[in-house]
Parts: C-alpha cells; sequence; structure tokens
C-alpha cells in the first residue's frame, strides 16, 4: 500500500467533494489498516484529510480497488457482494457516494 495513492484519493475527493457538497455527512474510507481519508460533509466548508475519527459510515476497501471504482473498473455492488468492500455504520451514507463517484471518475479522464 503506498501512501501516495491514499495522498492522491484524498486530494481527488478534496477537489470532488468540494467546500459544500450537500453530503450532510461524514465519510470514512479505511485501507484496511493502511491509513483512511475522512470526508466530513456535514461542516461548511467540507474537508478531507487523512486523520482518522469518528464517521457515519466507514467503508473499508483497499486504496487500488477505491481507485478501480473511481475509474469505472470496478462496480461498487460488485465489489461490495465479492467482499472487496465492507460498509460498516449507515448504508444510506454509503449510497450517497453514487454522485461524487460519478464526478471522481470524470476527473480521472480528465
Amino acid at each position: 500500500m503506498s501512501n501516495e495513492l491514499i495522498a492522491e484519493i484524498t486530494a481527488g475527493l478534496a477537489k470532488v467533494i468540494g467546500e459544500n457538497s450537500g453530503f450532510g455527512s461524514v465519510l470514512k474510507f479505511d485501507y484496511e489498516g493502511a491509513g483512511v481519508t475522512r470526508v466530513d460533509g456535514k461542516n461548511v466548508p467540507n474537508t478531507v484529510t487523512n486523520e482518522d475519527g469518528p464517521a457515519d459510515c466507514t467503508i473499508v476497501i483497499s486504496a487500488e480497488n477505491l481507485m478501480k471504482m473511481f475509474r469505472r473498473e470496478l462496480d461498487p455492488t460488485m465489489a461490495f457482494m465479492q467482499g472487496k468492500m465492507k460498509v460498516n455504520g449507515d448504508m444510506s451514507v454509503a449510497m450517497k457516494l453514487g454522485p461524487i463517484l460519478q464526478k471522481a471518475a470524470e476527473s480521472a479522464g480528465s
């Protein structure tokens, strides 16, 4: 697991989330113990950091698989069903990820 990949994901999410995403929740990506990216969409301006903290929903996934989801090489539903992604906490927060993943995919393609 490279710290560079986690930093790239964090920077990309910060760009996509912006200052006021309307997300309204705190979401954490836990890279299987190798680090975290925490998206705080409750406070304005929204923040995206690598600092661990409480979250409404935690998604446990490898950084590599998260990048595959951003590039549309891995379907989130299939990742969940195959055990490549686990969701802890409020599942409705995870469901709000669709538009964020779409923006991330568009950003990764440009």
